[in-house]
């Protein structure tokens, strides 16, 4: 199973809020250079999550975009649906080269299997919080991003 550039992006911009904006509205253009995505690619995967819920944007001075619930509440899998729909429609079938399922005519073949698997990997992703991959991010030495904050000396 392979997940998409835009799911990776997805997942990169929802932590880099919950990790780097720590309840602060972000700019997409400060988690684009951050996270090394083009802006204009992660303001429509935005989109996406702002219609799904996961994040809402604030306009005005100071504005950009923040979770709407604790990084604990939001999943992988909510994530992952927000950008590309159902879990089980990620690729874990045959693909007929043309976006649908190939026909099979073998009666023996396991078909049944796909769904099954689908519905396994969705647990898991639907139990692996952003929390945790922020917590996994610290103990991994992943740094911070600077707060802004100035720091004098006389």
């Amino acid at each position: 199973m392979r997940f998409s550039r835009q799911v990776h992006y997805a997942i990169y911009g929802v932590f880099d809020l919950a990790y780097n904006g720590q309840g602060e509205s972000v700019q997409v253009r400060v988690i684009s250079e951050r996270q090394s995505i083009p802006t204009r690619y992660l303001e429509q995967i935005f989109q996406r999550l702002r219609r799904a819920h996961i994040v809402t944007g604030k306009r005005g001075p100071g504005g950009g975009y923040l979770l709407t619930r604790d990084p604990s509440e939001i999943t992988l899998g909510q994530i992952i649906e927000a950008v590309e729909g159902p879990i089980g429609g990620s690729g874990l079938g045959l693909s007929d080269g043309a976006g649908g399922e190939e026909e099979r005519d073998s009666p023996g073949q396991p078909d049944f299997v796909w769904p099954l698997l689908a519905e396994r990997i969705g647990e898991v992703l639907n139990t692996f919080s952003v929390a945790e991959v922020c917590r996994l991010a610290a103990t991994q030495g992943v740094p911070r991003a600077d707060s802004g904050a100035q720091d004098y000396q006389i």
